[in-house]
């Protein structure tokens, strides 16, 4: 499977995640050993005095198996921190 794989299967079972002003939000692919991190990214956005906002609290990120193409949804975590929790509760079968 290659990452151009893994965003197909996402973009074939999830909602495309929109921007504010009504275009879908930039998708990327992150690969580790055992699967693809693929997430929406959205830009910062500003009060009406041009301070930062933070991002909005929930979403997630998917992750795609490559062994099988499984789909599963992570907290939207750190990369690092994401991929984490998907290993411990998904093991590959040893």
């Amino acid at each position: 499977m290659t990452s151009e794989q893994a965003l197909e299967i996402v973009r074939s079972r999830y909602a495309q995640p929109m921007l504010p002003d009504g275009t879908p939000a930039p998708m990327h692919v992150h690969e580790f050993d055992i699967g693809y991190l693929v997430y929406a990214t959205f830009p910062p956005t500003t009060d009406a005095a041009g301070r930062p906002r933070p991002s909005p609290p929930g979403g997630s990120k998917i992750v795609v198996a490559k062994d099988s193409g499984e789909t599963v949804t992570v907290p939207n975590y750190p990369n690092d921190k994401a991929i984490a929790l998907y290993r411990r509760q998904h093991q590959p079968d040893a």
